[in-house]
């Protein structure tokens, strides 16, 4: 019997094994037709699809004409349109740096991943910034999808790695660096992401100096990083603690110092058994960089609501959620697919 065959007929004996399981199965199917079918009616068969303006809606569907005329806003916010090459140049940049890290060889993905860290950080931020050359553009004119990967990203860089040394400092044997790990991660577990980005956006150009400016977009990212780091830290601790205390000894007795035998033996595995839980905060980063439009960062949640303000297009909120609900959805799927095969990978 083949395997198409075998998960056929697994899939026919859950369904349909006994009276009650096929009952079961045909309520929920209907239940799922009854939801479906008006969905389904309002966002493609009956939904309007070519126009420029609200006059050409009138099917009663949704309104797709008013994405189409918004898009450019959905993707990058108000930045400047002769300039969104940059953007995209950006975008391809980290897209190909991602993809060299996955089908690159094994020896040389430490190199490639040491090398995209230090040159893709500030060379994002110029692309997007200018000067040197480009021209300026301030960060009260990113928005869109752009601004939601870039707060993503930047979060991200400071999230894992912080999350990582404060993992490692809980499990130290010094009673100085363990305590400092412990108040750093219940600290900014305790404290709600919202109320962190509002406070950085309000606190921090008091604590700095004078004549030192933090730029508001920078608040938020720092903000939302040290949040995500302590999760990252509980998620990267598990998996320290899932490690038997075996390979620490095995590679002392190796002759290994504490630092090598953390770098080559420790971290690696343990980074393994926590990829789910690390992934899903990441996922939970992509979804929380919403949380900036309180300190008024349009990301594409934002530039969402913004656009319904427009009196051209009043009533039209069913649809702006639902694309950019669906770019959500689309972004987190496909982390959570990529960690699956990483794990199948890493796992053989």
């Amino acid at each position: 019997m083949s395997a198409a065959t075998a998960t056929s007929q697994s899939w026919r004996e859950r369904l349909f094994g006994t009276p009650v399981t096929t009952v079961v199965t045909l309520i929920l199917a209907l239940l799922i037709a009854w939801i479906a079918i008006p969905i389904i009616r309002w966002a493609l068969i009956d939904a309007t699809w070519r126009g420029t303006t609200r006059e050409d809606c009138a099917s009663g569907g949704a309104c797709w004409v008013f994405i189409r005329a918004r898009f450019g806003q959905f993707m990058y916010g108000l930045y400047p349109q002769e300039e969104r090459w940059r953007a995209d140049l950006a975008g391809i940049l980290f897209a190909l740096s991602g993809a060299g890290l996955v089908f690159a060889p094994q020896r040389l993905k430490l190199k490639l991943a040491l090398a995209a860290l230090v040159i893709l950080p500030p060379l994002g931020v110029w692309l997007l910034a200018g000067g040197f050359g480009l021209r300026p553009v301030e960060t009260r004119e990113w928005g869109g999808l752009m601004l939601t990967v870039f707060i993503s990203i930047y979060a991200s860089l400071i999230a894992i790695p912080l999350g990582i040394v404060l993992a490692l400092g809980r499990q130290s044997q010094l009673r100085v660096i363990r305590l400092i790990s412990v108040l750093f991660i219940e600290f900014w577990r305790g404290v709600p992401i919202i109320a962190v980005i509002f406070l950085a956006s309000l606190l921090l150009p008091l604590i700095m100096p004078s004549g030192i400016g933090v730029d508001r977009l920078a608040r938020a990212v720092i903000g939302l990083g040290f949040c995500i780091a302590a999760y990252m830290a509980e998620a990267v601790r598990g998996g320290l603690q899932a490690l038997p205390s075996g390979q620490r000894e095995a590679a002392t007795a190796l002759g290994l110092t504490y630092w090598k035998a953390t770098w080559f033996i420790i971290l690696p595995q343990a980074l393994r058994i926590s990829l789910p839980a690390i992934t899903n905060e990441f996922i939970a980063l992509v979804k929380n960089t919403t949380l900036v439009l309180v300190v008024s960062i349009l990301d594409l949640l934002g530039i969402a609501q913004a656009s319904l303000a427009d009196p051209n297009w009043v009533g039209m909120s069913m649809e702006a959620y639902v694309f950019s609900g669906g770019i959500y959805w689309l972004i987190c799927f496909s982390l959570s697919r990529w960690s699956k095969s990483l794990e199948t990978k890493r796992g053989r």
